[in-house]
């Protein structure tokens, strides 16, 4: 399954907003872990992953609604716990942490940018209202964007 294809059923479009749900737990449950295990206290850093938390949250919240009348399950967040601490060592220093971060935003704002325009390039008559869609999607890759600049922001001020 391609996100660099349109968009050709309802089926197909559940599977890729679940992709998103997963990539929103990864990131939130990441972000929290560092925040668990770093080393050196850090106010901003601090700030900055609780944010990156609370917002992945909600945006996992945001493809939860959009799939409800799609009647397809998610992965609960307990298990992509499981998975992260498995699969992932935590960076506790900050330069590790900013930069898991900084991959993270970027990850997640390429993979909407590239859903909506799968969407967009779309025929396909879809069980979801297309614009709600669209402007939900739009919201959330805008605030990855804005994460993204964050992190840059304070990978700059520390250099």
């Amino acid at each position: 399954m391609s996100v660099q294809q349109p968009v050709s059923s309802d089926h197909q479009l559940t599977r890729l907003l679940q992709i998103g749900i997963v990539l929103e737990e990864v990131v939130e449950v990441r972000a929290g872990e560092h925040a668990r295990t770093m080393d050196a206290a850090d106010p901003e850093l601090e700030t900055l992953l609780d944010e990156a938390a609370r917002e992945s949250a909600d945006h996992r919240e945001q493809l939860e609604n959009l799939i409800d009348d799609l009647e397809a399950d998610t992965i609960p967040l307990e298990e992509v716990k499981g998975l992260v601490k498995a699969r992932y060592e935590s960076e506790a220093d900050f330069d590790g942490v900013l930069y898991d971060q900084l991959c993270n935003e970027e990850t997640a704002y390429k993979f909407y940018d590239d859903l909506i325009t799968a969407i967009e390039e779309s025929n396909a008559t879809l069980s979801v209202d297309r614009r709600e869609l669209i402007q939900t999607l739009a919201a959330i890759r805008a605030d990855e964007a804005d994460g993204v600049e964050e992190v840059a922001a304070l990978m700059e001020k520390r250099e």
